[in-house]
């Protein structure tokens, strides 16, 4: 009986089995003789593996085919293949994108940061280019001493045309680069060492300012976002050996930020889908020994998926873990019991369920390349066919958003036009005429300003000096203001040929006033009033400094009453007309004094004097004539910078509240 029950076990096997059988025996006495290590032993093994597998995957079969013999366990099965596989799956794929995103924000986070700190090198390296010999070395000094906790190890060179020199710190050996080096600023190799840089040849000087680019550096750029490395990329070993590039050796007094866990750098695991990853963006880096030559680089983090997951969305919440990644983990157990419950509602909604989770999962595919015209097809009345035209309506607003987007970019470059063609319409820099020291200063709250300066020398003894503020902001406010220089200046030129031909014929010594303060303003109402709508107009302060006779003439449309500091004391002038373009009736009068060596003649806009605190009280009037007195013999630029310092103080906001405009002449 034994006997026969082998024998029919056998029939019941397979051909597959059957050779798995024979083989697994041959196998088993080579292997008790030791005679496996021979090439025939090896075949014999690699063939009893394979029929194994063969054999291993038609069991399988067999038993899921009794498992699921009943009704109940086939549909068991059938959900447990629509539903929880392909939950597995978009798991892998959140994994992944989670990986993915991260090491974007990563490298946008190292970029961000790199670029700032690269474009305050370089606005300052072109101030300094810009800055008059006279003020060169102070203002050396003041951004050293700025950029000097900032920037470790910061040098600073300026070359002028005659070959002068000034360093920062003063016993800096620095040398310019060797020639070829186009204006630029980043990252740059020199002696084989990374540095910051920024290389810019003015038209008065040229100025290098160098930073040693050390592993703290690094590490400050995105403290607490992981192990931030620099090294050059798709070098052959040969080239790796030759070219060595290295980071700047630590600098003395250089704060080293803590390590951010277990030394390395990189962040500890929260979970164990807390996968590590390396993300960053490629530079190229020039070579300061050789010109036009440039090195691509490697600008990454040794981070992991938390890291950058906890910079972004970290709220303070008193711990490390992000409060976004808690509501995703709560959303998630909450997801995992619905979906334990739904398995015991019926396998009659399962093809529902898994065509509508089909559906959305390749809408996202389709959003995700970009196609946001793509529409989910919606059948009946529940909460599936809810969600999908709740994913219909999102894709619709996506794509609307995009589109707004594209416009707000496309305006954003008008803007930045706007202002270029704005800053063109400012008038140079200009020291004076004669005695009189002139300095000017304006900064936009926005792209550009609704602010007006301006000052034109007439004849040869003769300077318009010329302060506004236009009702509002933003492009109204400087298209009214582009209107107002031009109809001054128009009406300046008209002015003053007429004042000339006046004075055709009249005897030696006779002097005839060139141009007429008030006949001026009130020629530049009447044109505004006709050419502008009703609700624009703007303030504005017109004088004639004739340095001849040492005497200002003026005209104050309704302006903020110039400053006149003189003595220790500080007086306003007159108010003697109103608003220009708002009434072509208005009426307006002039008034004279004479400026005395030393006198200081300060005008502004409300962005000086209206910005509020956080308790909303404006800076004012008299907090501007406190700093004029405790300042007036200094320089009208240190004046101007001092002023504007105190102002930002005031507001605690690195944003403007208006736009900020200064003018100040002072009498030598």
């Amino acid at each position: 009986m034994a006997f026969s029950g082998w024998l029919n076990t056998i029939r019941s096997l397979g051909w597959i089995e059957r050779l798995f059988a024979v083989f697994f025996t041959l196998s088993a006495i080579l292997y008790w003789r030791g005679g496996l290590d021979s090439l025939p032993g090896l075949i014999l093994l690699l063939t009893t593996v394979f029929f194994g597998f063969a054999t291993m995957w038609r069991v399988g079969i067999r038993v899921v085919r009794r498992a699921i013999w009943r009704l109940r366990n086939r549909l068991i099965v059938a959900y447990l293949f629509i539903a929880v596989v392909p939950i597995l799956l978009l798991a892998v794929l959140t994994v992944t994108g989670a990986w993915m995103i991260s090491g974007q924000i990563a490298a946008y986070l190292l970029n961000m940061e790199m670029d700032r700190r690269v474009n305050s090198l370089r606005q300052t390296a072109a101030s300094l280019a810009r800055v008059a010999a006279q003020s060169r070395a102070e203002a050396v000094r003041r951004s050293g001493f700025i950029f000097h906790d900032r920037f470790p190890g910061l040098e600073i060179l300026v070359h002028d045309q005659d070959g002068r020199e000034i360093h920062y710190p003063e016993e800096s050996t620095l040398q310019v680069p060797p020639g070829g080096h186009q204006d630029t600023a980043g990252l740059v190799v020199r002696n084989k060492t990374f540095f910051l840089w920024a290389h810019t040849g003015g038209p008065k000087a040229e100025v290098v300012m160098l930073v040693p680019v050390t592993r703290t550096f690094l590490q400050s750029l995105v403290p607490q976002l992981g192990d931030i490395q620099l090294a050059p990329i798709g070098l052959t070993a040969e080239e790796a050996r030759e070219l060595d590039y290295r980071l700047h050796p630590p600098i003395s007094g250089e704060a080293v930020n803590a390590a951010t866990s277990n030394g390395t750098g990189v962040p500890v695991a929260t979970s164990f889908l807390d996968f590590r990853l390396k993300w960053g963006v490629r530079l190229g880096v020039p070579v300061w020994e050789k010109p036009g030559v440039s090195r691509t680089n490697f600008l990454g983090v040794v981070t992991r998926i938390s890291g950058p997951m906890k910079i972004v969305f970290s709220a303070d919440t008193g711990t490390d873990v992000p409060s976004l990644l808690v509501f995703f983990t709560f959303c998630g157990i909450v997801f995992l019991v619905v979906e334990v419950i739904s398995f015991y509602i019926g396998v009659s909604l399962s093809r529902t369920m898994t065509s509508a989770v089909h559906e959305l999962y390749e809408a996202t595919v389709h959003i995700r390349e970009g196609d946001l015209t793509h529409r989910i097809q919606v059948n009946g009345n529940d909460q599936l066919a809810e969600l999908g035209t709740s994913f219909n309506i999102m894709a619709g607003n996506l794509e609307r958003l995009l589109q707004s987007e594209k416009e707000r970019q496309k305006m954003q470059a008008e803007l930045e036009i706007a202002r270029e063609v704005q800053d063109q319409l400012h008038p140079k820099p200009m020291p004076g005429l004669g005695s009189l020291r002139v300095t000017s200063f304006c900064t936009a709250a926005r792209m550009v300003s609704g602010d007006y300066f301006d000052y034109q020398v007439i004849g040869d003894t003769q300077l318009a000096l010329v302060v506004g503020d236009v009702a509002g902001k933003g492009i109204s406010a400087a298209l009214l203001m582009a209107t107002l220089q031009s109809a001054l200046r128009s009406e300046l030129r008209h002015s003053t040929e007429l004042a000339q031909a006046a004075s055709v014929g009249l005897g030696e010594g006779y002097a005839v006033p060139r141009v007429s303060p008030s006949q001026l303003v009130s020629n530049l109402n009447q044109h505004l009033y006709l050419s502008t709508a009703p609700e624009k107009y703007a303030t504005f302060f017109f004088s004639v400094y004739d340095d001849a006779a040492s005497t200002l003439s003026y005209t104050n449309g309704g302006h903020l009453s110039p400053i006149l500091v003189r003595g220790g004391k500080a007086t306003f002038l007159d108010s003697n007309g109103m608003v220009v373009g708002a009434f072509p009736f208005a009426e307006y009068s002039e008034s004279r004094l004479r400026l005395e060596p030393g006198d200081l003649l300060v005008c502004y806009t409300d962005g000086i004097t209206e910005p509020e605190n956080a308790y909303g009280e404006q800076f004012g009037e008299d907090r501007l004539i406190a700093l004029l007195l405790a300042h007036a013999d200094r320089d009208g630029a240190e004046i101007a910078a001092k002023i504007v310092e105190e102002v930002t103080k005031w507001t605690a906001s690195s944003e403007l509240q208006d736009d900020m405009t200064l003018l100040l002449a002072r009498k030598v």
